[in-house]
């Protein structure tokens, strides 16, 4: 079943972004989903499997 992710929410990957921040916005989703880093503003587009492996939580 895949996760309830949708556009505007912010959520905590397991790993960290090279700048140092843990938090992303979804920008798209769909089955690739686009997000953006909340620190530096990079976007990063993955497939929704990958996505889904590494997010440790939904924050809001």
């Amino acid at each position: 079943m895949p996760m309830d992710l949708k556009v505007g929410n912010v959520v905590e990957m397991k790993k960290q972004h090279a700048c140092g921040c843990k938090e992303f916005e979804i920008t798209r989703t769909g089955m690739d989903i686009k997000i953006r880093c909340i620190q530096c503003s990079r976007v990063i587009m993955l497939d929704r499997e990958t996505l889904e492996k590494r997010v440790k939580k939904i924050i809001k």
